[in-house]
């Protein structure tokens, strides 16, 4: 790519880190690139199992641009297949759903089996050597770990599974099993901001004191510590607020490569999939799930966790807004990264760094 500069990309330590520059929130080209290196070679997270239990379950989602959907077959397994058809690529599902018999595009009516091979397609029973068995949707690597549904579009290139998730299964413990929740509801912002200006913010809880006064009351920011492995990061603070919300425990954040979060507080996962939408936008989409209890307590904390949380949201989507303004502005040379708050930010710039130099050498 032209606009790579071969010293922006040079490995950094920590202590002495600079933020990733300007041109990589802003260059459309490196846009991009961020597709077809990051998110296709990328595990990305499309559902839970709670929300395919049944065959012909099915949840949709956007890939970074790639439409697929999650599907659970007659012969039990979750597969995920481009949601695309393959006559004239409209969409397969156009939402989410229960217990469908087949796979039907709205367009023309082409209809698939659940595993994804065309079954019939209208008015093309003459057509001249087509036969429907041998039309199937592009099918996507799925590995399913603590309940959660991950897909890779390129599966030869993916990261090793295992090693992606290294070690997170013992940081949660047996009693902090993510498979044992329902899905509640999800919300979705639009962001004004290059998908890696959201993915910093999140990765640092050095802005909540000046950004979030309601999470800030909640959280330890004493005590508040992140951590890095090779393919993620996690923070971890005690929760001090003493009342109803989420009661005594603490408060876990990972973040996956290169665009999922896991945040876990007692009683509740909240998911959040970072979805490019151009070199300027993004779509941020939370899945709510929580333990299975209807009581009224149980709905009233449900209530207050929601909107707390879309609280929490604006306040991070107007501070990335006005960052990738000022990204965009020319003014910006990079700043020194905080060794002490900032380390999963380095993490992920040097992550990011070493793929962008991979590309200018090839």
């Amino acid at each position: 790519m032209d606009t790579i500069a071969p010293a922006d990309l040079r490995p950094q330590p920590l202590s002495h880190a600079t933020a990733l520059p300007a041109r990589y929130y802003v260059d459309p080209t490196i846009a991009a690139f961020d597709r077809t290196e990051f998110f296709d070679r990328g595990w990305q997270l499309i559902a839970h199992v709670c929300q395919l239990q049944a065959a012909g379950d099915h949840v949709i989602a956007d890939f970074a641009g790639l439409p697929v959907i999650a599907v659970r077959g007659a012969d039990d397994v979750i597969r995920v297949m481009h949601n695309v058809c393959r006559h004239r690529a409209g969409p397969i599902a156009s939402c989410d759903g229960l217990a469908a018999k087949s796979l039907r595009c709205r367009y023309h009516g082409w209809t698939y089996t659940l595993d994804g091979v065309l079954r019939s397609a209208p008015e093309m029973g003459d057509t001249q050597d087509f036969n429907p068995a041998d039309v199937r949707l592009p099918q996507l690597a799925v590995r399913v770990w603590q309940g959660l549904v991950f897909a890779a579009a390129d599966a030869g290139t993916a990261i090793d599974f295992d090693e992606f998730v290294e070690g997170i299964d013992a940081r949660l413990g047996e009693g902090r099993g993510l498979e044992r929740y329902g899905h509640h509801q999800r919300v979705g912002y639009d962001v004004a901001c290059n998908w890696k200006v959201y993915v910093d913010n999140y990765l640092e809880g050095y802005h909540v004191p000046h950004i979030h006064p309601g999470l800030n009351k909640l959280l330890d920011y004493r005590s508040y510590i992140t951590e890095a492995a090779r393919w993620y990061s996690y923070q971890y603070s005690p929760l001090e607020s003493g009342d109803g919300l989420y009661g005594d425990g603490d408060a876990l954040y990972y973040w996956l490569w290169p665009n999922t979060m896991l945040n876990i507080l007692p009683g509740r996962l909240q998911t959040n999939r970072v979805i490019p939408r151009g070199v300027d936008r993004c779509r941020v989409e939370f899945d709510f799930y929580y333990t299975r209890d209807e009581s009224g307590e149980a709905r009233a904390r449900r209530d207050a966790d929601l909107a707390f949380s879309d609280e929490v949201q604006v306040e991070d989507l107007t501070i990335c807004e006005d960052v990738q303004r000022g990204l965009a502005s020319g003014s910006y040379t990079p700043g020194r990264l905080n060794p002490l708050r900032e380390n999963a930010v380095h993490h992920f710039h040097e992550l990011l760094r070493a793929a962008y130099r991979g590309s200018d050498e090839s």
